[in-house]
C-alpha cells in the first residue's frame, strides 16, 4: 500500500511541473528574447531538452522497475523454495497435523496424520476434529481448551482421541490459532504426537517400581502406600483390619541345599498357592527375601485373622513337587490388628513384626498378635479346632433330641436332632462356644454329616419299635449347604439306613438360601426330589425376596425365637409372627415357632394359627435314651 502511494505522488509531481514547463516556458522565452528566430531556436533547444529530461526520467523509472522487478522474482523464488520446504518437512514430519479453517473444518492434513489416526485425507476434509472424539474430556476440558486459543492464541496438553478402528489412544497435542495481517482468525493447526508406547512404558516402569518381578505380587512399597489407605479408611468408618507378615522356616536351607534357583521357584509356587486363599478386600504382597505380607481390609474380628493364619499354614503345609521331589516347608506368622490408637504405617508394621518374631521365637510353624490377650485367645480357638477335630475321631459327639408338638393337641409329632460335645474333661460343652469355632475352621460339614446319619438310623430304630412319629428334623450348616454333592450324601444315607425319605426333614436358614438364591433354589428342588421334608429355618432374620421365597419348594417356615421372646406383650413380635403365620399359610407352607418357654405363648401362637411349636415349654434337647418319657402328650 505505501509503494502504491509513493508511485501516485511522484506521477503527479511530474505531471505538475511537466504541465507548468509546458504553460509557462513559452511565455517566459518571449518575455526574455525579442527577437523572432532566436525565440524559435530557443523553442526548438527547450523541447529538445524537455524531450532529454523526459527521457533520463523514463530511464530512471526503467531501471528503478527493473530493479524493483528483480528483487521480487528473487523474494518469490525465494518464498516457494521456503514453501517447498515447509511442504516437505509438513508431509515428512513423524508428527501429525491438520490444518482447519476458521469455521473448525478440516482443510488439510498431513500422511502421518493418516497413520496415526487411520483415516485418509479424503475422509476428513470438510468434516469437525469432533470426528475424532473419545468421549473421555469432560465439557469444562474443552471449554478450557478454546479459552486458552482464544486468550493466548495457543493451547497443549494431553489428549485421548478415537481411531478410525475405535481404538482409544493417548496423544500429546499443540494448537495454534493463525491470524492475517489485519488480526482476522483465519486457520488453526494442530500437531500431535501419538504417546500410546510413552504410556505404555510409564505403566510398565511403574508397575516394576510397586511390584516384586519374580512373582509379580505388590512389592514393600505398594503394600505399605495400602496399609496407610486402609489405616485412614478404618479410622473414617470404624473398620478393622488386619496385617499379617509371613516368614518361610529355614528358607536359608532350602536355597543352600538345593540353589537360588529352586528357592526362587518355590517362592514363585508359595505366591501362587497363597493367591488361592485370597478374598475380596485382600492384598498380597512379597516385602523381599521369603517374607511376604497379607493386607484383610475388613477383618472385624481376631478371630477371623487366626482363622486366615491356620488357612495359611494348612495351604503351606501341603508339600510342594519341585525337581521331582515333594518339598515340605512351614511358615511362621505375626499379625496386627488395625486400627490402634495413634496407629501410622510405621507402627502396624512394626507392630506385625514384632509378633511374626515372637511366632518364630515360640518354635515356629505357628502365628502371635501383636497384643498378647489376643494371642491367647487365638491360642483357645486353636486348641478347640484341635480338640473338635479329636471328638470327631473319638465319637466324643452326641446327639440330642428337642420335641416338636402340634400346638392344637399337644401331641409329639417329630424332634430336631441337635448335636452335643461330651468332652471328656469339660463335660458337655456349650453348642455356642464350639459351633462357631466349628463353622470358622470348616469342620462343621463333617459334624452335620456326622448328625444327619446318626439321627437318621435313630429316627429309623424308633419306627421299628411302633413309635408314632411324623419326622425328625436336622440342619444343614451354611458350609455343608453350599457343597454340590450335598444330595448325593443325603441320599448315600438314606440307603444305607433304610429310612424312608419322608421321615427326614432337612432345615436350611434364610441366609444360606439368600446367599446364592439361583443355586439354592435349584438344591432345594434336587433335594425335594428324593422325597425329603425342607423347612426355612431362623425366618426373618435373612431378608428373603417373597418373589424368591414362593418359589422355593419347602415345606415348612420355622419362625425364629427372637420374634417368640416377647410375646405374646410385645406389639413388633406380635406384628413379625402374625405375619409370618400369614405369609406361610398364604404359600401352603405350615409354620413352627421355636424358643416357646411359658404356655401364654404357646396360647398366643396356637390361636394365631401356627401348627407347631418347640422349645422349653415342652423340653430341653435330651439324649436318645431319655426321649421315651416325652412320647405322651403334654
Amino acid at each position: 500500500m505505501r509503494s502504491k502511494f509513493n508511485a501516485l505522488r511522484l506521477v503527479l509531481t511530474y505531471f505538475v511541473l511537466a504541465s507548468l514547463w509546458v504553460l509557462f516556458s513559452d511565455r517566459v522565452l518571449l518575455g526574455l528574447v525579442g527577437d523572432r528566430d532566436l525565440l524559435a531556436e530557443l523553442q526548438t533547444v527547450k523541447g529538445l531538452a524537455f524531450v532529454a529530461v523526459t527521457s533520463l526520467l523514463l530511464f530512471g523509472l526503467i531501471c528503478l522497475h527493473l530493479r524493483s522487478l528483480r528483487s521480487y522474482l528473487d523474494a518469490r523464488r525465494a518464498h516457494e523454495s521456503s514453501l517447498r520446504q515447509a511442504a516437505a518437512v509438513f508431509d515428512a514430519t513423524q508428527e501429525g497435523v491438520l490444518v482447519t479453517d476458521a469455521t473448525r473444518s478440516i482443510v488439510h492434513v498431513n500422511r502421518a496424520f493418516a497413520r496415526i489416526t487411520g483415516y485418509e485425507e479424503a475422509e476428513v476434509l470438510g468434516h469437525d476434529p469432533r470426528l475424532f472424539s473419545s468421549g473421555r474430556h469432560s465439557r469444562e476440558f474443552y471449554n478450557a481448551m478454546w479459552h486458552a486459543l482464544d486468550s493466548r492464541r495457543e493451547w497443549s496438553g494431553e489428549v485421548w482421541n478415537r481411531r478410525k478402528d475405535g481404538e482409544i489412544y493417548p496423544l500429546w497435542q499443540n494448537i495454534r490459532a493463525i491470524h492475517d495481517e489485519d488480526g482476522v482468525l483465519t486457520h488453526y493447526v494442530a500437531v500431535f504426537s501419538d504417546i500410546s508406547a510413552i504410556k505404555r512404558s510409564q505403566n510398565e516402569l511403574d508397575f516394576l517400581a510397586h511390584h516384586d518381578p519374580l512373582t509379580n505380587l505388590p512389592n514393600r512399597l505398594l503394600f505399605t502406600e495400602r496399609v496407610e489407605q486402609v489405616l485412614e479408611r478404618c479410622r473414617r468408618e470404624h473398620r478393622n483390619g488386619a496385617i499379617l507378615l509371613m516368614d518361610l522356616d529355614h528358607f536359608k536351607h532350602i536355597n543352600e541345599s538345593l540353589g537360588p534357583s529352586q528357592g526362587d521357584l518355590l517362592l514363585k509356587m508359595v505366591g501362587t498357592r497363597l493367591q488361592t486363599l485370597l478374598e475380596g478386600g485382600m492384598t498380597l504382597a512379597r516385602l523381599g527375601g521369603d517374607e511376604f505380607g497379607l493386607l484383610w481390609d475388613n477383618c472385624p474380628l481376631a478371630d477371623q485373622a487366626a482363622a486366615l493364619a491356620e488357612r495359611i499354614r494348612s495351604a503351606l503345609a501341603t508339600p510342594f513337587r519341585i525337581g521331582g521331589h515333594d518339598l515340605f516347608i512351614s511358615t511362621s506368622l505375626g499379625i496386627s490388628l488395625l486400627p490402634e490408637e495413634d496407629d501410622n504405617v510405621e507402627r502396624v508394621m512394626r507392630n506385625a513384626d514384632s509378633a511374626l518374631f515372637k511366632a518364630k521365637s515360640a518354635g515356629r510353624d505357628s502365628y502371635a498378635f501383636y497384643s498378647q490377650e489376643l494371642t491367647a485367645q487365638a491360642q483357645q480357638r486353636v486348641e478347640m479346632v484341635s480338640a473338635l477335630r479329636v471328638a470327631l475321631e473319638r465319637d466324643q459327639l452326641r446327639v440330642h433330641y428337642q420335641p416338636i408338638r402340634r400346638l392344637a393337641d399337644g401331641r409329639l409329632i417329630g424332634f430336631e436332632a441337635l448335636v452335643r460335645w461330651e468332652h471328656p474333661e469339660r463335660g458337655l460343652v456349650s453348642p455356642g462356644e464350639f459351633l462357631p469355632v466349628a463353622e470358622d475352621s470348616g469342620l462343621i460339614g463333617g459334624i452335620d454329616v456326622w448328625v444327619l446319619e446318626r439321627a437318621c438310623r435313630q429316627i429309623q430304630q424308633w419306627l421299628e419299635q411302633g413309635h408314632e412319629l411324623d419326622f425328625v428334623a436336622v440342619n444343614l450348616s451354611c458350609r455343608l449347604f453350599r457343597r454340590t454333592e450335598l444330595e448325593g450324601q443325603v441320599a448315600r444315607v438314606l440307603a444305607a439306613t433304610g429310612l424312608p425319605p419322608g421321615y427326614l426333614e432337612l432345615e436350611i436358614t434364610e441366609s444360606a438360601v439368600m446367599e446364592d438364591p439361583d443355586t439354592a433354589e435349584a438344591l432345594l428342588s434336587r433335594l425335594r426330589q428324593l422325597g425329603v421334608r425342607l423347612a426355612i429355618d431362623d425366618f426373618g432374620t435373612g431378608y428373603s425376596s417373597l418373589q424368591r421365597l414362593k418359589r422355593l419348594p419347602v415345606h415348612k417356615l420355622k419362625i425364629d425365637q427372637s420374634f417368640v421372646r416377647g410375646l405374646p406383650a410385645d406389639q413388633n413380635d406380635i406384628a413379625i409372627a402374625r405375619a409370618v403365620t400369614a405369609l406361610g399359610h398364604s404359600l401352603g407352607l405350615a409354620v413352627l415357632a421355636e424358643g416357646i418357654e411359658t404356655a401364654d405363648q404357646a396360647t398366643f401362637l396356637r390361636d394365631l394359627g401356627c401348627e407347631y411349636g418347640q422349645g422349653y415349654l415342652f423340653s430341653r434337647p435330651v439324649p436318645a435314651e431319655e426321649v421315651e418319657r416325652l412320647w405322651s402328650p403334654v
